[in-house]
């Protein structure tokens, strides 16, 4: 058997655990970043590398080798009897689910079975991840998983080219639709739009709240911020150092909407919510005009020059572009 996990945190746990099999990890995280359709692996592993580096989460040589071992480790499935996929309800969870299955919809499994564990609660455990869970815990969920079925292959399909299209109105379509095949999906990908600027000032949910956060309670360090943010969401999706960078970029922006104190690390220093955020926050001025934008979305370039997607929170749905 090959279990196949989203990081080290699952994968650590697995291998003290008495499930048998080898253990591996995918663990591409994109929720941020470039997910373009119709990639080769090559290209896609050249893509998301030069997100990672410019992000400065590894060099370009590190982010190269480690999205060549994700593809590695569903390269692997030939050399085993059966491949079972755990995850969880989460938006980083999800996106990684409908990518894979869409990848082994296009392979020959031959006689290898395709299994998976996807689940979104244990009494007990808030907020729930696998990764929360001990060796024992998840060793009683080996026998809940199933054979992927066609329905929840055709579902993966149809949910990555949505993802991964240029018009985030097939998103919406893609909710709209019957995803009972993988019933957390839906409520991922709507998280996923939240992501988007809001009609109302621009920002995205998650620099709403971080903000909201400042201007209710005042100075918070990095870390302080993050957890309270982090119990804001109905399923955490995000790390923390793709948190900090967000609150790096209020601060470096031209028009700055959140002032670092003390340090120049967003994790160390004390975060103020500055005048400017507070404009934006109340709706008075817009993130986006003031400091423009240069952020990707799952296949959606948010960019000076092309077109700007919001998100309209009231209607529950994307606008534009505009």
């Amino acid at each position: 058997m090959l279990h196949i996990t989203d990081g080290e945190s699952v994968a650590g746990t697995l291998r003290k655990s008495a499930v048998t099999g080898a253990v591996s990890t995918y663990g591409d995280m994109m929720y941020e970043g470039p997910a373009l359709a119709d990639l080769g692996a090559t290209q896609w592993r050249e893509i998301r590398a030069r997100f990672m580096s410019d992000a400065d989460y590894a060099s370009l040589e590190e982010a190269r080798k480690y999205l060549q071992a994700c593809q590695d480790t569903l390269s692997a499935y030939s050399q085993h009897e059966e491949v079972v996929i755990w995850l969880d309800h989460r938006l980083s969870n999800q996106l990684i689910l409908v990518k894979v299955l869409d990848w082994f919809s296009r392979q020959n499994l031959g006689a290898v079975k395709l299994t998976l564990l996807c689940i979104g609660q244990i009494d007990g455990v808030t907020p729930f991840g696998l990764g929360a869970l001990e060796a024992n815990q998840l060793l009683s969920l080996v026998d809940t998983r199933r054979p992927v079925t066609e329905a929840q292959f055709r579902t993966a399909q149809t949910a990555w080219r949505a993802f991964t299209s240029p018009n985030p109105k097939e998103i919406e379509r893609f909710i709209r639709s019957d995803t009972s095949a993988l019933p957390f999906v839906g409520s991922a990908l709507r998280r996923h739009l939240e992501q988007f600027p809001s009609v109302h000032n621009g920002l995205s949910r998650t620099e709403q709240q971080a903000l909201s956060f400042l201007n209710d309670k005042g100075a918070l360090s990095g870390a302080q911020l993050f957890v309270a943010v982090q119990h804001m969401e109905e399923a955490v999706f995000m790390g923390d150092t793709s948190f900090y960078r967000i609150m790096s970029e209020l601060s470096r922006a031209p028009y700055p909407l959140v002032q670092m104190n003390n340090a120049t690390q967003p994790h160390r220093a004390e975060l103020a919510i500055t005048e400017t955020g507070r404009r934006v926050l109340a709706g008075e001025a817009d993130h986006v005009k003031l400091n423009g934008m240069d952020r990707w979305l799952g296949g959606v370039h948010l960019s000076a020059g092309k077109p700007i997607w919001r998100w309209d929170q009231n209607a529950e749905r994307i606008v534009g572009p505009s």
